[in-house]
C-alpha cells in the first residue's frame, strides 16, 4: 500500500488487481473523501440537469462537476463567491470539481481567438467580448470554491496534424507553469491536464514537462485530456492502454469527458480513477436508457404496455417505483417528470457501475466482474 500527501489532498492506493494496472484508491478533499474508481456527474451550470440535490444524494456520486466557462459568465463567479460559494449556492455538501473552460473554448472555434496570453471569445449568451487566461480560469475557480481545480489547457481536435498539435501542447505546458503561480483557497487542489492527442511520444513528453513543474510544487492529480474529441475509438483505447499507467501512481488519474459503460470499464482496467461525462443524463432526456443488459430505447412502442422496471438489477428510485409503460408514456407526452426519472436511473447505473468495480477490485475479483458486465451488454435489448 502506498500513500502520498500534498497540501489538502492525500491519495491511498487501497487495492490492485494482480499485475493489472486496475486499482481502487481513496483521496481526501476539503468536503470529504473520494473512493475510486468513481464516475462524476456533470453539473454544468450549478445543477445536475433535471434532478434535485436530494435525488443526487440518493444516487451518491463521489464528486460532481461545475463548469468554469458557464458559471463565470452566468451568474458570475464574483456573485457566487458573495453568496457563499458553489457548494452553498447549489445545496451540495460533497466534493466539487470545476473544469478549466478549455473544452468549451475548443468547442466554440468560430467565436474565439487564441493567443499566448489566453483566449478572446464572444459570449454564447449575448455576444459580449470575454477573455479567459490561465490566471483568470483559476480566479473563477477560486471564487467558485470547488475542491478540485483544473489548469487551463488548449484542447485540440482529434484530427489536428502533428506539427500543430506539438505547438498546442507546448502552449498548454506554458499555461500550466503560469497556473502554478495562482494562489487558491486553502482547501483547493490543482490537477494538471495532459495533452498530446493519440501520439504516445507526445503524451510522454508532455507528462515529463508537467513532472518538472510537479517536482517544485506537487499537483494534486493528473488528468488525461484531448481524447474522445473526434479520434477513432481504437486510437483512444490504444493510448489509454499504454499511457495511463505511466501517470504518477500516488495521485488520482482522471480521464476527461468519457462516460459510456464500455469506456468506463476499459479505463478502470488500465488504471483510471475518475471519469466525467454528460452522456448518462443527456441520453436519459432522449429516452436512451443504460442497463445491465445493454441499452434500451424507451421510445420504442413495444414498451407501451410493459409492466417491468427499466432494469430488474437496479435498485434506484425509478426502478423501484415505476414501470417502463409509465416512463414510455411520460416520454411520449414530453412530461418533465420522465426526464427526471430517466436521469435518476442512468446516473444511478453509471455511478453504480464504478462503485461495483471498486468493490470487485477490493475483493480481488475484478476480471470476473468485467467479463460478467460485458456479457450482459451483449444480450438483446431488455
Amino acid at each position: 500500500m502506498s500513500a502520498s500527501s500534498t497540501p489538502n489532498f492525500t491519495f491511498r492506493k487501497a487495492a490492485a488487481s494482480g499485475e493489472s494496472p486496475a486499482r481502487a484508491g481513496q483521496f481526501r478533499t476539503g468536503h470529504g473523501d473520494v473512493s475510486t474508481p468513481a464516475f462524476m456527474p456533470v453539473g454544468t451550470q450549478g445543477t445536475v440537469k433535471g434532478i434535485t440535490p436530494a435525488q443526487l444524494q440518493e444516487i451518491a456520486p463521489q464528486v460532481i462537476l461545475g463548469n468554469t466557462y458557464h458559471l463565470g459568465l452566468r451568474p458570475g463567479d464574483g456573485l457566487v463567491a458573495r453568496l457563499g460559494g458553489l457548494h452553498r449556492l447549489m445545496g451540495w455538501e460533497g466534493p466539487i470539481l470545476t473544469d478549466s473552460g478549455g473544452f468549451q473554448v475548443f468547442s466554440m472555434a468560430s467565436l474565439r481567438k487564441m493567443t499566448e496570453d489566453g483566449v478572446t471569445f464572444q459570449s454564447h449568451i449575448d455576444g459580449s467580448p470575454q477573455f479567459l487566461s490561465p490566471e483568470r480560469s483559476l480566479e473563477i475557480q477560486r471564487n467558485l470554491g470547488s475542491d478540485i481545480c483544473m489548469a487551463l489547457d488548449e484542447c485540440p481536435p482529434g484530427s489536428l496534424e502533428r506539427t500543430k498539435l506539438e505547438l498546442s501542447m507546448a502552449r498548454t505546458t506554458r499555461w500550466l507553469a503560469r497556473s502554478r503561480a495562482v494562489a487558491l483557497q486553502p482547501h483547493q487542489g490543482l490537477f494538471a491536464i495532459n495533452q498530446g492527442g493519440t501520439h504516445l511520444d507526445l503524451r510522454r513528453r508532455h507528462l515529463a514537462e508537467a513532472l518538472e513543474l510537479d517536482a517544485k510544487t506537487p499537483f494534486q492529480g493528473f488528468a488525461v485530456g484531448g481524447l474522445s474529441v473526434g479520434e477513432p475509438k481504437a486510437d483512444m483505447n490504444a493510448v489509454l492502454a499504454e499511457f495511463v499507467r505511466e501517470l504518477p501512481a500516488d495521485r488520482p488519474r482522471y480521464l476527461m469527458g468519457v462516460g459510456t459503460p464500455e469506456d468506463l470499464l476499459f479505463g478502470i482496467e488500465h488504471g483510471v480513477d475518475l471519469f466525467d461525462c454528460v452522456l448518462p443524463s443527456r441520453e436519459a432526456r432522449h429516452g436512451r436508457i443504460l442497463t445491465s443488459r445493454g441499452r434500451l430505447n424507451l421510445k420504442n412502442a413495444r414498451h407501451r404496455e410493459v409492466d417491468l422496471p427499466l432494469d430488474p438489477e437496479c435498485g434506484c428510485y425509478t426502478c423501484r417505483t415505476f414501470s417502463r409503460a409509465y416512463l414510455h408514456h411520460l416520454l411520449r407526452c414530453g412530461e418533465l417528470l420522465g426526464f427526471t426519472l430517466n436521469t435518476i436511473h442512468n446516473l444511478s447505473y453509471t455511478v453504480g457501475l464504478t462503485r461495483a468495480a471498486r468493490q470487485a477490485l477490493l475483493e480481488n475479483r475484478f476480471p470476473a466482474f468485467a467479463q460478467f458486465a460485458r456479457a450482459g451488454w451483449l444480450t438483446e435489448e431488455p
